[in-house]
């Protein structure tokens, strides 16, 4: 009997948590955001409802873009909201495109498409766990999994009907890119005391013209340029910069 008390004595004093603050629960929040996106897009595809479930992907990267802004906003980072980011990515960005491209385009490959769109979600998930253990300034390592699964995700917005076995070769392609070592642009930390206005406006202005004439085309057509300029070495975030900032 007195040692089961010690036992809950030692667990009274090593047990207490203390509670959650205001400040780590936002960006959670915002962060819950993005997780049901993703798994939302994910029941529209069941549903055969893809330029829905193609758009859901692409709002989850706004909440994946505010998560972390609202979370140094208020100093509310914390090891858990980098867990719970990864595994939100890996849903909205791994999982949801892959399902989705899948039924739209890769089903009649049939072993083929399933295991093209399991390579694409397990490439996620190892480029996740990657970019949580090793953290290197600059450039990203590997295309970011957002811009793989948004890229994945314009074909359907844009209603380009591939043949099967290029759209698998194109998501082996993708899969392969998140998990290499190539350096991909890094602008998240671009301020407005860093970034070069004239550069920003004609960035502005291609996004905007490729919308005017591309229309459902142009997400396609702006991930692809992302795409191409890590493969040509080209830095948007350092080219981006003035020049007293690099």
């Amino acid at each position: 009997m007195r040692n089961f008390l010690r036992m809950r004595r030692k667990m009274g004093k090593f047990g207490k948590r203390k509670p959650i603050e205001f400040k780590q629960i936002v960006p959670n929040m915002v962060t819950s955001g993005n997780l049901l996106c993703g798994l939302f897009s994910l029941m529209m595809t069941l549903n055969g409802r893809y330029i829905v479930a193609a758009w859901l992907v692409f709002f989850a990267v706004i909440f994946d873009g505010f998560d972390g802004k609202v979370a140094r906003m208020l100093g509310g980072g914390s090891q858990f909201g980098l867990e719970f980011d990864s595994l939100a990515d890996l849903v909205s960005f791994g999982v949801a495109p892959a399902i989705l491209l899948y039924d739209a385009a890769l089903k009649d490959l049939h072993l083929i498409g399933a295991g093209t769109a399991c390579f694409f979600a397990l490439s996620v998930a190892l480029r996740l766990a990657r970019f949580n253990i090793v953290h290197v300034p600059g450039p990203f390592q590997g295309l970011p999994c957002p811009a793989g699964g948004l890229f994945i995700s314009s074909f359907v917005i844009a209603g380009i009907k591939m043949p099967p076995l290029f759209m698998a070769l194109v998501m082996l392609c993708v899969g392969g890119l998140m998990i290499s070592s190539i350096p991909y642009a890094n602008m998240k930390k671009l301020t407005k005391q860093t970034a070069d206005r004239p550069k920003c406006f004609m960035l502005l202005s291609l996004c905007l013209i490729s919308f005017v004439f591309l229309k459902n085309s142009a997400p396609l057509f702006l991930f692809a340029m992302y795409i191409t300029s890590g493969l040509i070495h080209f830095d948007w975030g350092q080219w981006i910069l003035k020049p007293e900032a690099k």
